[in-house]
């Protein structure tokens, strides 16, 4: 595919790009307080151009998982000794979770690493074209439940987005679309940041709340 007119200035934009406030997750310049406690990972932000714009691949957590059961998430998880780099990471672990195709994806950038306290994870966000999608499937039922391929504009939608409290008390961007479950927490932030460095935000009600649903 050739590459659609969004992605180098989105790319250009991710160069220039500052963390996000997302609850209780920590931008890269205060890292260095914790850097010997944390756990390195990344995210696969998978994004692809369709008729409508451009979508991003997400995925539902197995709910029978310790942690976090039933989010949302992209797809992702911790450092290997493996892996060269933030986008090895992510890509791998794109491939074991849903099996996407490694030779299928166009690395852009990585951009800035983010700290959340509360799993003492540094997670380095990969932003990544799909230049050849394919179907995509949850590999392991013990882990990921089902995948999402979710259109930017419909989360750029302002009905679609609102304001969730988490249990900690604090709060952060939440969106609901149809046959997704609510996405919140770090997931939701760094979709909120891409779509402002998208330029795709448009405006929203910050005062409309989102209720979690408690298990």
């Amino acid at each position: 595919m050739s590459e659609p007119d969004w992605w180098p200035p989105l790319l250009k934009a991710a160069a220039e790009a500052r963390p996000p406030v997302i609850g209780r997750v920590i931008a890269d310049h205060l890292l260095a307080y914790e850097e010997a406690d944390a756990r390195t990972a990344s995210v696969l932000v998978l994004l692809r151009d369709d008729e409508d714009g451009p979508s991003v691949l997400l995925q539902q957590r197995a709910a029978t998982l310790r942690h976090h059961p039933g989010e949302v998430a992209f797809p992702g998880g911790g450092t290997e000794p493996g892996d060269a780099d933030a986008a090895a990471t992510a890509l791998r672990e794109a491939a074991e979770e849903l099996a996407v195709d490694p030779d299928s994806v166009a690395v852009g950038r990585s951009l800035p690493k983010l700290w959340i306290p509360v799993s003492g994870f540094a997670v380095t966000p990969v932003l990544a074209l799909w230049t050849r999608p394919h179907l995509v499937a949850p590999q392991a039922a013990s882990e990921v439940a089902a995948a999402h391929q979710v259109p930017l504009p419909l989360l750029a939608d302002p009905d679609s987005r609102g304001t969730v409290t988490f249990p900690s008390g604090r709060s952060g961007p939440g969106f609901q679309i149809e046959g997704v479950p609510l996405i919140w927490g770090f997931t939701a932030g760094v979709l909120s940041w891409l779509l402002d460095l998208g330029g795709w935000t448009r405006p929203w009600d910050t005062g409309r709340t989102m209720e979690l649903e408690r298990h």
